[in-house]
């Protein structure tokens, strides 16, 4: 059984070097998900020079990960969350694991979306790491990973959304912060989740005040552009 250890926790048990990495015969087959030219370059250099990975394959949609792992026969995937044509790495996460159990996924991502790191528990993801605020480098994260265990970061990165930190806000409010950015109003906002549209707008207003917003419309705007919430089908949200 694979342990579990928090990103900003990590203390070493073992030498992987010395114990783990000569029971591999050969390098682990790695591929590479990521839509962006520069960091998907980065990945197949860091990869490619640790000697104990190789580059099997590398690319830019996640639609067809899945077909690549089987026919890469591959070990390991690096998948961003967010891919070409706006194809969701964690749906493609979720049909490699039920495929082939056996491959490893790691998801990365430098969007601060609250719900991605819960959905990746939900589908079995071995890994996530955050590419702009995680301290642990993605190799660490990747021989960690190979050798069973689960790294997830504690929290989301924390974010500067007005005058509040991204912390401050609630699952309820991050909830009505997802319907928000799609223009619904404050009654269609409640039902979609079963709550009243006076509470709707007591969320929204405890969100204004302490960001310091003027209106929801602001508020929505920002946490858009941040990506603290993001309406497609890699938050697993219809």
């Amino acid at each position: 059984m694979s342990k579990e250890r928090s990103g900003s926790r990590m203390s070493r048990r073992r030498d992987l070097k010395n114990n783990y990495w000569r029971q591999k015969v050969g390098r682990y087959r790695v591929l590479i998900v990521e839509d962006q030219s520069m960091p998907r370059q980065l990945f197949e250099l860091l990869v490619g020079g640790t000697g104990r990975y190789e580059v099997a394959a590398s690319i830019d949609n996640a639609a067809v990960a899945d077909i690549y792992c089987v026919r890469h026969n591959i070990d390991l995937v690096l998948m961003d969350v967010v891919t070409k044509n706006g194809n969701s790495g964690l749906d493609a996460a979720e049909r490699i694991k039920k495929q082939s159990p056996g491959t490893r996924v790691i998801i990365v991502t430098s969007m601060p979306e609250y719900s991605y790191i819960r959905r990746a528990r939900e589908i079995g993801v071995d890994s996530f790491w955050y590419k702009e605020s995680d301290r642990e480098p993605i190799i660490r994260i990747m021989d960690l990973t190979m050798a069973g265990e689960s790294v997830f970061p504690d929290a989301t990165p924390d974010i500067l959304v007005g005058k509040a930190s991204s912390h401050a806000f609630s699952n309820r409010e991050y909830e009505v912060l997802r319907e928000l950015i799609t223009g619904r109003t404050n009654t269609e906002i409640g039902e979609k989740l079963h709550i009243s549209a006076e509470t709707v707008k007591k969320h929204i207003q405890h969100m204004l005040e302490i960001t310091g917003f003027r209106s929801r419309t602001e508020l929505a705007v920002r946490v858009r552009e941040l990506g603290l919430v993001i309406c497609d089908s890699g938050t697993g949200e219809p």
